[in-house]
C-alpha cells in the first residue's frame, strides 16, 4: 500500500501539564485543518490565558507535513517552539498544533530546563491524544448504461470505493471515491468498458 495516501492526526483536543521550580507549563494538543485554523486557535488561547508569561507553539499541517512553524514567544531562541515541534514530528503527525502556556514561578530554569519543560508539556498532551489514520481519496463522477450496473458495482466493490449520489435510471450515475494508491488501477478497470464515462471531480 502506498505510504503517501494516508496521514496521521489526532482526534480531539487534549491537555498536558509540566511543573518545574514553580513554573507551570500547560499544553494543549489540537487538531487543525491548516495554518489559518492554527492561527485562530493561537489567538483563542492567548486571550483565554492572557495573564500567562508566554504562549509558545508549533504546528504541522498539510497531508505530508509540508507546512511547519514554531514560535518561542519571548523565550530564549530554540528553547520552546522547536522542542514542541519535535514532539509533533517524532509522532509522525500532521494537521496538529501544540500550544504551551507558561506561568512563571519566579525562578529561572536555564536553557536546558526550558527545553525539557516545553518538550515534556507537549509530550504529555500528545501522549493523551487519540491518533487517527486519515486516508486520502480521489473522487470521480461515473456514468454508465443501466445494463452495466453489475460490472460497475463489482469494480467499485473490488477497490473499496466510497459511493454516493447514486441515480439508477436508463442512464445511471454515481460518485465514486478511490483511495489514491488504488485510483489508477480502478480507473483502468472501468475504462475497459467504452460506454462508461468517468470524470474527475473538483475538490
Amino acid at each position: 500500500m502506498d505510504r503517501q495516501d494516508f496521514y496521521y492526526t489526532i482526534g480531539s483536543v487534549t491537555e498536558g501539564l509540566f511543573r518545574d521550580r514553580g513554573s507551570r507549563f500547560i499544553a494543549f494538543a489540537i487538531p487543525v485543518k491548516n495554518a489559518e485554523d492554527a492561527k485562530l486557535h493561537i489567538e483563542y488561547y492567548r486571550k483565554k490565558y492572557h495573564d500567562a508569561r508566554h504562549h509558545c507553539f508549533a504546528y504541522v499541517t498539510g497531508y505530508r507535513g509540508e507546512n511547519q512553524r514554531s514560535n518561542d514567544d519571548g523565550e530564549p531562541s530554540g528553547t520552546a517552539g522547536n522542542p514542541i515541534l519535535a514532539q509533533i514530528k517524532s509522532r509522525n503527525l500532521t494537521n496538529v498544533m501544540v500550544i504551551v502556556i507558561r506561568y512563571f514561578g519566579g525562578k529561572l530554569l536555564g536553557t536546558a530546563g526550558l527545553v525539557n519543560a516545553y518538550r515534556s508539556a507537549a509530550a504529555d498532551a500528545l501522549d493523551k491524544a487519540t491518533v487517527i489514520e486519515c486516508i486520502l481519496y480521489n473522487y470521480y463522477s461515473v456514468s454508465f448504461p443501466y445494463g452495466k450496473t453489475g460490472q460497475v458495482m463489482k469494480i467499485l466493490n473490488d477497490f473499496g470505493a466510497k459511493i454516493s449520489d447514486q441515480q439508477f435510471t436508463e442512464k445511471c450515475s454515481l460518485t465514486a471515491g478511490f483511495r489514491l494508491s488504488l485510483a489508477g488501477k480502478a480507473l483502468d478497470r472501468l475504462s475497459e468498458y467504452t460506454d462508461i464515462e468517468i470524470k474527475a471531480k473538483e475538490d
